[in-house]
């Protein structure tokens, strides 16, 4: 069994992820009685423990939905604060002299991608990183190439059961419910199959547009910014064979299974787009060609799901912003009844934000003496609890419990950049479209036959 962390140290603690969203974890976990133990900041800012204790009172009062007052007070006592370069020994020094008795330490590395081996390597030399764990954010890497590289700088420092790689989709509630909700009923194990579903769609839009982050979304873009990672831990959710096991493995393992049997992405069957006004942004390059909306289609090699397309789309600057799985399953094998209208297909609908729903498409006799016909959609929505943990809490507080259940594994990680790697090194075209809209009309083309889904959000 996996001991608890003794120490949790944040480099990069003065950028944006903690302010915006690792303070206000910290606050929670600190108020569940799940969080004892020293909470070490590094970064290069000349600040001290009170400075710090001040950031991270603003990140909750912004972010956080606001300071509880006596669990803030408890986390304060355990802030620390290292001012210092990465790449100078004596900061990590005083970082090893700042842990004290810690024996069980998880480095988180909100930190650039490209710092990663100085820190990792700094902590080797210091022996800082003895019995430790360490945290890294999405994206790991840019391409497959870079992908293993970065494994190979974690490998130096930490074997790959000590390395947590954060994907804070995975820690969603709703993302989770999609698992819970495939194994845990039994009237859809004969129905999730190649014989009754006829296509599955994925849809993660947002109406917003880059947010000032133009100079970051020049080197991702959609296909790298969502899809790699996002999307296709939403496809492997849905697609996963029952685990053989209950461990933490168990379920890890048959995703990367699924994701080693998604055939990769070929040029024709990849839709890119590119909102109007986007190279006006900040960070824009003015001729660019980076793509803010994808259409894809899937196929899974696999006994259950051969001949079933799977249909991604994602955007900025869409009609809505929410995400939602949309499974169609096939028509009924004869019309029996006369319709007055063409029939609609069942369905299973899962919108995973902003609200939990889950749906089922039905037809049901319209009232009357005639044996017609109407859809029907039976709902359930599941309110946000409030005491409802945030993914991040979620995610940190497994990882101070050595649970790796939710995290990507470097196999995993491999196998998606594969799916995606022909379409990264043979870009195709970039249709513009206007803001407010479902893309580009291109896009239409590679749809199922009943067309895209249509996601809707309640006012």
């Amino acid at each position: 069994m996996a001991m608890d962390s003794d120490a949790l140290v944040l480099f990069g603690v003065t950028g944006d992820l903690a302010h915006k969203k690792i303070f206000a974890a910290l606050q929670m976990l600190t108020k569940r009685g799940r969080l004892d133990i020293p909470v070490i900041g590094v970064a290069r800012r000349p600040w001290d423990d009170e400075k710090l204790a001040e950031r991270a009172r603003d990140g909750i009062e912004k972010f956080g939905g606001g300071v509880d007052e006596q669990a803030f007070t408890e986390l304060t006592r355990h802030l620390r604060y290292v001012a210092g370069d990465y790449r100078e020994e004596d900061t990590f020094t005083r970082l090893k002299k700042t842990l004290g008795d810690a024996r069980r330490p998880a480095f988180y590395l909100a930190v650039p991608p490209s710092m990663y081996g100085v820190i990792v390597d700094q902590m080797a030399r210091t022996r800082c990183s003895e019995g430790a764990r360490v945290i890294v954010e999405k994206p790991f890497g840019h391409d497959l190439a870079s992908a293993e590289s970065l494994n190979q700088t974690l490998r130096s420092g930490f074997d790959e059961a000590d390395i947590f790689r954060i994907d804070h989709y995975l820690g969603k509630e709703a993302v989770q419910n999609l698992l819970y909700f495939r194994f845990a009923n039994t009237f859809l194990e004969p129905v999730w199959n190649r014989n009754y579903i006829s296509n599955i769609q994925v849809t993660m839009a947002e109406s917003f547009g880059v947010s000032g982050r133009g100079r970051f979304y020049e080197e991702a873009g959609a296909i790298r910014d969502v899809v790699q990672n996002h999307l296709l831990q939403i496809v492997a959710m849905l697609s996963v064979e029952p685990p053989v096991s209950a461990d933490e493995d168990g379920v890890r393992n048959e995703k990367v299974k699924i994701l080693k049997a998604i055939s990769p992405i070929s040029v024709d069957h990849v839709v890119r787009g590119q909102f109007r006004g986007y190279r006006d942004e900040d960070g824009v390059a003015p001729e660019s060609d980076v793509e803010t909306f994808a259409a894809l289609r899937l196929s899974i090699e696999s006994w259950r799901w051969e001949g079933v397309p799977i249909y991604i789309r994602t955007g900025k600057r869409l009609p809505v912003t929410a995400t939602e799985v949309f499974v169609e399953l096939e028509r009924p094998p004869q019309a029996i009844f006369p319709e007055d209208a063409p029939c609609q297909s069942n369905y299973v609908r899962f919108q995973l934000s902003p609200e939990v729903t889950i749906a089922i498409g039905a037809r049901v006799k319209s009232p009357g003496e005639a044996m017609l016909g109407k859809d029907l959609e039976l709902e359930v929505t599941r309110q946000r609890h409030e005491d409802e943990m945030t993914a991040y809490e979620r995610l940190l507080g497994d990882v101070l419990k050595g649970d790796t259940e939710l995290f990507a594994r470097q196999d995993g990680v491999e196998a998606a950049w594969r799916i995606v790697e022909p379409i990264l090194d043979h870009p195709t075209p970039v249709y513009p479209y206007e803001p407010g809209s479902w893309g580009p009309d291109e896009a239409s083309a590679l749809a199922p036959p009943s067309g895209w889904h249509k996601v809707e959000v309640e006012p």
